[in-house]
């Protein structure tokens, strides 16, 4: 079953670490908590969370994008710090 989730559907993150797999999956953990709590009126269907050297890029998928964009982008910085 483990083995077929690449066919059928793609992860939902997309990071691999020997020594820090733990602390990343908290953090990760944590994350997808707080984007959707935060967001919970958004109607936020995924997130995925890629890890690449020292960025993290988060991609949401929302029902409704002005609701985690805000006015001007206020909430996408926000939700930067």
């Amino acid at each position: 079953m483990g083995f077929r989730i690449g066919v059928i559907r793609d992860w939902q993150a997309k990071w691999y670490a020997d020594k820090h797999y733990v602390e990343f999956l908290q953090e990760d953990l944590k994350l997808r908590e707080a984007i959707r709590s935060g967001y919970n009126e958004a109607g936020i269907s995924q997130v995925e969370i890629d890890r690449q050297a020292n960025k993290v890029v988060i991609t949401i998928y929302t029902a409704r994008p002005g609701v985690v964009i805000g006015r001007g982008g206020q909430r996408v910085d926000e939700m930067r710090q």
